[in-house]
């Protein structure tokens, strides 16, 4: 997941535990026991005090930032296509390794960081030389398929058996030493230039579509690669707004984004009544004051 996106993975409670605080009775009991009873009041103290600072400062950013920078459903399909495209069949288990309970989930976190990006971008500038030479360089993602092995030797066995007829799936599940996609047929799904070792991503654009490497040397062994998809590059212009949308992304940084949060929470004119809690935006804040 990109750097600059707020993980928005604290559980339903503690975001509803704030809101419900703040339309329900303060004395409201939440547990019973012979011991005593534990009220609303003291849940939120307690959730406030180990995940206040975080839950509060994504709820603010959400609701400002959600006022001026509006993020559609196209938009973020788009950004989860593209990871069950870079994942294939362990987009699920991704999520749980992430910390996100479902799809609805990682979606809302795009949602909060895209709003962010949209509003960062405002404060960076790029050149038409700049957009040309990013199109220039850019390459489609393609599709593939591998066979890792330890050895040239077994790389070499194993490329003959393919040129014998024998089945790509097969050979990789039984010979590769990938664990991620050897039980897949060897399948590692969509992916762009710079997300694979230089030797492999080489060897795999050089392919056409179905044909199959030489053994690949890399740092992880002997690959036996199959292209098996590749999407075509439009013409500059009709990719002209996206590639310049993407150029400017590529320059954004912590202070950069900082700076935009900054001048976002200024404009919302944001104050904070929790006396515990009022301090958490103050490095953004403090010029507003």
């Amino acid at each position: 997941m990109k750097k600059w996106i707020i993980t928005l993975s604290l559980t339903a409670g503690v975001l509803g535990l704030t809101a419900c605080n703040s339309t329900n009775g303060s004395g409201d009991v939440v547990v019973e026991t012979k011991a005593g009873d534990i009220s609303k009041d003291e849940l939120y103290d307690a959730m406030k005090e180990k995940y206040g600072e975080q839950a509060l400062r994504e709820l603010v950013y959400e609701k400002v930032l959600s006022e001026k920078y509006k993020v559609t459903d196209e938009e973020l399909n788009k950004k989860v296509d593209e990871l069950k495209e870079q994942f294939g069949a362990n987009f699920e288990l991704a999520l749980q390794q992430n910390g996100f309970k479902d799809e609805a989930d990682l979606k809302e976190t795009f949602k909060t960081g895209l709003m962010q990006e949209k509003a960062a971008i405002k404060d960076v500038k790029v050149t038409d030389k700049e957009v040309k030479e990013y199109y220039d360089n850019y390459k489609p993602q393609i599709k593939a398929r591998h066979i890792l092995v330890e050895d040239e030797a077994t790389a070499k066995e194993v490329k003959k058996k393919l040129d014998e007829g024998q089945k790509f799936e097969d050979l990789a599940k039984e010979y590769s030493k990938d664990p991620g996609s050897a039980a897949n047929g060897g399948d590692l799904g969509w992916f762009g230039a710079g997300q694979m070792v230089p030797e492999f991503e080489e060897a795999a654009y050089a392919l056409d579509v179905n044909e199959i490497s030489e053994p690949v040397k890399s740092q992880h062994g002997y690959h036996i690669i199959q292209t098996t998809e590749k999407k075509e590059k439009k013409p500059f212009e009709d990719m002209k707004k996206e590639m310049e949308y993407e150029v400017k992304v590529s320059k954004l940084d912590g202070a950069t984004i900082e700076k935009a949060m900054e001048r976002e929470l200024k404009d919302a004119k944001v104050k904070i009544n929790d006396k515990d809690l009022k301090d958490i935006l103050k490095s953004s804040t403090e010029d507003n004051k």
